[in-house]
């Protein structure tokens, strides 16, 4: 069976906008060559959804990554994520982040605008900007990232937008069941950044029995588990074989045994631990 590509694969945002189920991330790709080879490789092999943010320093590098591929392929159909810097304090410095992201990034439009980090004393005033953003077109959907349920709860106090995306860590080791049903109660989708902990479930030898019984990776297994939820993930890596590999996921199903066995791993564990939203006030 040929793999079902990310393109033909994708959920509905809570404005009709369609979101590829599996995206390419650049957290930590070096700027310069290092994250335009990567993006480039991505896309040659199928991507087509992009994800980055202003405070990891590459959206220059994506934006020229997609110029050369659309100068290449014909295609400019990319869709494109990127974040509000947590450095934005207010309406003011929330409009004019997002011109330099869309400067960087050289597009007309961006598909998805996410405010990165919840900022205490700002966060009402960064959404309401961004909710402008997206009233003037220049965005085509926005939402947030690092969002707890308490804070999801406080922006229905003040939003005239409902978020698209709250875009979280999850994995096997952080299995937020509690927060995805909240999202999904809220018609918020959830999406999931680093969904591999770092590679610190390939430690797991549950998880290298289930790859075996599939003839799959074990980052193909984790990546897998996360997409049969239902829930958008962008894996990362700066190696082509790599790229490649955690592309290959759409050939394969995990039963119900082996998504509840995954499940089990939980640990409540952040491998991003300098990122805990829940000590934000």
């Amino acid at each position: 069976m040929q793999p079902t590509t990310p393109s033909s694969q994708s959920v509905t945002l809570n404005n009709g906008l369609q979101m590829p189920l599996l995206g390419f991330g650049v957290w930590s790709s070096a700027p310069g060559q290092e994250t335009q080879d990567a993006v480039l490789s991505a896309l040659d092999t199928g991507y087509r959804h992009i994800d980055t943010a202003e405070v990891y320093e590459n959206e220059q590098d994506v934006g020229s990554a997609l110029q050369k591929w659309a100068q290449k392929s014909g295609d400019s159909d990319i869709f494109v994520t990127t974040k509000l810097t947590p450095e934005a304090k207010g309406h003011a410095d929330t409009l004019e982040a997002f011109d330099r992201s869309l400067d960087k990034l050289q597009r007309d439009a961006i598909d998805l605008y996410l405010m990165h980090w919840p900022s205490p004393g700002s966060r009402m005033e960064n959404w309401q900007a961004i909710e402008d953003i997206y009233a003037s077109g220049r965005c085509r959907a926005i939402g947030v990232s690092n969002f707890t349920v308490r804070h999801l709860d406080e922006l229905q106090d003040y939003a005239r937008v409902t978020p698209a995306v709250n875009q979280v860590e999850y994995n096997v080791y952080l299995y937020q069941k509690e927060l995805r049903d909240y999202c999904t109660s809220k018609g918020i989708q959830l999406t999931a950044y680093s969904p591999l902990a770092r590679m610190q479930v390939s430690e797991e030898d549950r998880v290298l029995e289930i790859a075996q019984k599939y003839g799959k990776s074990k980052a193909q297994v984790c990546i897998r588990w996360i997409l049969q939820q239902g829930i958008p993930t962008f894996p990362k890596s700066v190696r082509l074989a790599r790229i490649q590999e955690n592309f290959n996921v759409f050939d394969f199903e995990l039963d119900r045994e082996d998504m509840a066995a995954l499940s089990s791993l939980n640990r409540d564990y952040r491998c991003n631990s300098d990122w805990n939203p829940e000590n934000v006030s």
